[in-house]
């Protein structure tokens, strides 16, 4: 299988375990990464249904799936070995 796929696979085992017993919050680390921009839409329309039952926190760097959330924080380092956290709200 193709790291797409794994991923695919991976987040729909954990999605369908959400479906049939909520949690409040989820942590996904760079899911989206091997997907290609098909998934990802797909991916993004599941956690924006899935969010009424549920809050997700997404570590990624895709432009599409930042694009959907309501908070975006990022960690800059203005200065070597100075980092600073910087939140923008989406609305």
């Amino acid at each position: 299988m193709s790291g797409g796929e794994k991923a695919l696979t991976a987040v729909s085992l954990i999605f369908s375990i959400f479906l049939v017993k909520p949690s409040p919050f989820c942590l996904l680390d760079e899911v989206d990464a091997p997907l290609d921009d098909a998934n990802v839409g797909r991916f993004n329309e599941l956690l924006r249904e899935m969010s009424n039952e549920s809050q997700f926190i997404l570590i990624t760097h895709n432009k599409k799936t930042m694009e959907m959330n309501d908070t975006l924080y990022g960690i800059t380092m203005e200065e070597p070995g100075i980092s600073k956290a910087v939140s923008v709200q989406l609305q």
